[in-house]
């Protein structure tokens, strides 16, 4: 039986144990895998290494960062305009990151989560068939022009940075065993990049600059461990980031990376927006998953759910279901809600 819904990663309580618990035993029998919520400050997913990584490193300058309240700073931004930048110093060429392994702290916090996960699968709270999940932002969507505006940057420092992710995931690998493991490719500014979010900059919108860096990342995957991938149209700012008039694009940049990967894919998350518009679905009949099963990004607005559902299912006829994204920007008292929506989702989709 195919598992139908898909948690993308973040959720906004207090410890690990709580989202396993909760939206892991809630969800269980309907979930490939189950994630850690990204607590802490992954909850603010690519915005945390601004203050984490970038700001202080060595080769980096900080040259606007969120503005203080009452003198006290302000690490998280408030919206898009309160955005940090940064340039990469005068005369360095590449941009290295120290301790590998260790820097950008997806290795530890999994490492952690995993004992969790083992000890509640262990007591029965988790089935058996349930793996893992760790979610890890694509080069790409850390490293883009929001943060990093200067022109040429971004090609100084996204080499070192995909080499500190290769770090993470090696760590990951060898101490997660591989039959209970899931990494997620998450692909939120690749998305937006290919449908010309960065007009100044034309070779962002080449499919070709988006997928590379998958290419070369999913060869560190041993067969052994399952790959998904996330697609987004964004939250920063709120949802959507942004709104396309169709998937077409979305569904070039899926295909091409689930060829990039070179690998077995075993799920995707395709994103989707408020709309029943015929145009918006239609590229879907183009979707090539090569056996990945696919969640469509549809939980919202559950007023419209069914009649969007049957739309999508002109184009697609077989999916599962997920939200757009995940919760982390979500205030936590809506979340009962939204895991009444996700079986809610399931019964009008006729996949309960």
């Amino acid at each position: 039986m195919p598992k139908n819904l898909l948690l993308v990663g973040s959720v906004p309580l207090d410890t690990v144990e709580d989202v396993m618990r909760v939206w892991g035993a809630g969800l269980a029998k309907h979930l490939p895998a189950v994630p850690d919520g990204e607590v802490g400050e992954r909850r603010a997913w690519v915005n945390r290494f601004c203050w984490t990584v970038f700001n202080g490193h060595l080769d980096i300058d900080t040259i606007k960062r969120p503005k203080p309240v009452d003198g006290v700073e302000v690490l998280r931004p408030r919206a898009r305009e309160d955005a940090w930048e940064f340039k990469v110093k005068n005369g360095v060429e590449h941009v290295r990151f120290g301790h590998p392994g260790e820097r950008l702290g997806y290795a530890r916090e999994a490492v952690n989560s995993y004992f969790v996960f083992r000890a509640l699968r262990e007591k029965g709270v988790l089935p058996k068939d349930m793996r893992f999940q760790i979610s890890i932002p694509m080069v790409n969507s850390v490293i883009r022009p929001l943060y990093f505006p200067i022109p040429g940057d971004l090609e100084k420092i996204r080499p070192g940075f995909e080499e500190a992710i290769a770090a993470e995931v090696a760590v990951i690998v060898a101490r997660i065993p591989h039959e209970d493991l899931a990494i997620q490719w998450d692909m939120a500014w690749e998305v937006s990049a290919v449908y010309g979010g960065a007009k100044h900059l034309p070779r962002e919108s080449d499919i070709a600059t988006q997928v590379a860096p998958v290419e070369r990342l999913s060869k560190n995957l041993p067969e052994g461990v399952h790959l998904g991938f996330h697609f987004c149209f964004g939250t920063f700012g709120g949802w959507p980031a942004f709104a396309p008039p169709d998937l077409g694009r979305a569904v070039e940049l899926i295909n091409a990376s689930v060829v990039a990967t070179r690998r077995r894919v075993d799920w995707i998350h395709v994103p989707t927006l408020d709309t029943t518009s015929e145009a918006f679905y239609a590229p879907l009949e183009k979707l090539d998953a090569k056996g990945a099963r696919v969640y469509l990004g549809a939980i919202h607005n559950m007023a419209t759910l069914a009649e969007r559902l049957a739309v999508a299912r002109k184009h697609l006829p077989d999916f599962g279901l997920a939200a757009y994204c995940g919760f982390g920007r979500t205030p936590p008292e809506q979340l009962p809600g939204l895991l009444r929506d996700h079986l809610t989702a399931l019964e009008i989709a006729g996949l309960d």
